[in-house]
């Protein structure tokens, strides 16, 4: 069964509570910088929206993979990185249409949100 992550821009407030759920819940840390899950300052606006993988069903990055790193989970229906598998080329970055794949300098890996094996740290924040 295909999950989503479905995101309210309007109850957004900006408190940045996803992102460090999402480090946390990835890297045992507390670092907006590690998170899977942005967002974005609208600043002329004052708005806040979050954005992340939206486990698209083109799902071009999976496709654009040399390595076949990127694969579908059985269980979520998540398209994820096998990080093991990933050689770090960035090809899946490009190929993605909405700028959701990150590259991890300190891994050279890229990341990308998995839902948390179906049940989101960033949305339980």
């Amino acid at each position: 069964m295909q999950k989503v992550l479905h995101i309210n821009p309007d109850k957004c407030t900006g408190c940045l509570q996803c992102e460090m759920a999402c480090s946390f819940e990835n890297y045992g840390t507390y670092a907006t910088s590690k998170s899977r899950i942005k967002v974005f300052d609208f600043h002329h606006t004052g708005k806040k929206v979050p954005y992340t993988c939206t486990q698209c069903d083109e799902a071009w990055c999976l496709h654009a993979c040399p390595v076949e790193a990127i694969t579908v989970d059985k269980v979520t229906g998540a398209k994820v990185v096998n990080e093991s598998t990933c050689v770090g080329c960035k090809v899946c970055t490009i190929a993605c249409p909405f700028g959701t794949i990150n590259y991890v300098q300190e891994t050279g890996k890229v990341q990308k949100c998995d839902l948390c094996g179906g049940d989101p740290a960033c949305a339980d924040a």
